[in-house]
């Protein structure tokens, strides 16, 4: 079934302020265009049906002086000979309310009981009604004109009525027809709108497509656009940036490399000096405990230049994975067995919960894993030391292998846990290092299809847990 397009961002804000406010617009004149002819045809209507009842009451006004008998077989005559019986009734009714005649016959209906009768012969002034016939149910217009006699009392009244059905009709067909281009205004609008909002949003979202790709390391990649707009401009700036990043990176890469390779041989000199002499046996206590922190340190730069060595090769695409069955619980307890004796020189206990079931084989390489093992470690006693205790622990879990190693130092900040797997990033720590060591990691645990979390453990300090799946993805 296919996905329901959402509407949203810049498009839903385009809907609703433009095509919104065009709907209002174009649905008050509707309403206001069909208000209008209503209140214009009844208008006309009950103007034209008051001009007639006055005209026939004038006209009729020489039958009032006749005696009662005659005006009586004058309202008969005149309503039987009355030439508009096809559209309008002509009543003639007495002031108690009584149909004395009708064009549509002398009894043709029942006497009326609309309140413009009564108003007429009480203002003695033209009366209208427009409603509903209490007789028949049927909407009528009713127009009453008092017929006065010559001493001023109201011996009758004259009356038109007639339906409202046609006139409703054409209401309601106007308000239809009215409607139907309202609605094709609307839907052109929408249409033209969604045409032209897209002309936007299509190239916006392919540049922020290709920024997304630069933030996440693809440097250089360029945004192929046609337009000659601002568009245009805005995806040409982009690609400078990208283009100038790119190269920035590539030098930076070059200098680290560089840099790096050159360092590695006087700190190989180094230490092979410094442990030649703290072999010797012939220093005094005071030289011997310079050149161990000689020795200690010379060790440490040297661990930078190669966590430095191995992100440059992350960044040019030179770092790669010699894969091959392996078994990682042995490894992993090799690991937590080396590095524990070195811990315990510092204070630090290395609490190892063994793992009782089999672990198979892992598709893998080995020292990349163990690169992540000891880095790891070591991270866990650099920023988390001061808690004196660490936990590792092995387990196979839903088909990977997971390696949890839990340090009882200050935690991370919320703030960061979201940043310490990039590069170059210590945040507040004051521990000392390139920053770079979780980021091989990292990369090494993704590229065997796995995954690396850090999170804060309950009662304190950080908890990093390994996954590796235990077969090739």
């Amino acid at each position: 079934m296919a996905k329901k397009r959402q509407i949203a961002g810049l498009e839903r804000r385009w809907l609703l302020n433009y095509v919104g406010v065009i709907t209002l617009l174009v649905f008050g004149i509707v309403v206001a265009v069909i208000v209008s002819f209503a209140v214009y045809y009844d208008t006309n209507m009950r103007s034209g049906l008051e001009i007639k009842a006055r005209t026939t009451t004038d006209f009729f006004s020489n039958y009032i002086s006749q005696s009662y008998n005659e005006y009586y077989q004058s309202c008969i005559k005149f309503a039987q000979s009355f030439e508009e019986k096809d559209v309008l009734e002509l009543q003639f009714i007495s002031t108690d309310g009584k149909l004395v005649a009708s064009s549509f016959g002398q009894w043709a209906a029942r006497s009326p009981s609309t309140p413009d009768i009564a108003q007429a012969v009480e203002t003695q002034h033209i009366a209208v009604f427009k409603g509903v016939n209490p007789s028949t149910g049927e909407r009528i217009m009713a127009v009453s004109s008092p017929m006065i006699y010559t001493n001023g009392e109201v011996i009758g009244v004259l009356r038109y009525v007639t339906s409202l059905k046609n006139a409703d009709l054409q209401v309601l067909m106007l308000a239809l027809i009215t409607a139907t281009v309202g609605l094709l205004i609307v839907g052109s609008n929408f249409f033209l709108s969604s045409f032209f909002i897209r002309s936007i949003l299509e190239p916006v979202a392919q540049i922020n497509a290709t920024a997304k790709r630069i933030a996440a390391g693809s440097y250089g990649v360029q945004i192929q656009t046609g337009y000659n707009d601002e568009i245009g401009e805005l995806a040409e700036t982009i690609n400078d940036m990208s283009v100038k990043i790119g190269q920035a990176e590539k030098t930076q890469a070059e200098f680290i490399s560089s840099v790096s390779h050159e360092l590695r041989t006087p700190l190989t000199a180094i230490s092979g000096w410094s442990e030649t002499l703290l072999s010797s046996g012939t220093l005094d206590q005071e030289t011997r405990r310079g050149m161990l922190i000689i020795s200690r340190e010379a060790k440490r730069l040297t661990g930078m230049v190669e966590e430095l060595l191995e992100f440059t090769r992350m960044q040019d695409g030179r770092f790669t994975l010699n894969v091959e069955p392996a078994d990682l619980l042995a490894e992993f307890e090799d690991t937590v067995f080396m590095y524990g004796s070195r811990l315990r020189q510092d204070g630090i206990t290395l609490e190892y919960d063994g793992c009782d079931e089999e672990i198979p084989e892992v598709p893998c390489d080995i020292a990349r894993m163990r690169q992540v093992f000891l880095n790891i470690l070591d991270n866990a006693a650099k920023h988390g030391g001061e808690g004196k205790r660490i936990d590792a622990s092995i387990a196979c879990e839903d088909s990977c292998v997971v390696v949890r190693i839990r340090d009882y130092g200050p935690g991370i900040p919320e703030q960061e846990l979201p940043l310490v797997k990039k590069k170059f990033y210590k945040g507040s720590s004051k521990a000392r290092g390139s920053g770079i060591g979780l980021a091989v990691c990292e990369e090494i645990v993704t590229m065997h299809g796995g995954t690396l979390t850090l999170e804060n453990a309950q009662g304190g300090g950080t908890l990093v847990t390994i996954s590796i799946p235990t077969r090739e993805k």
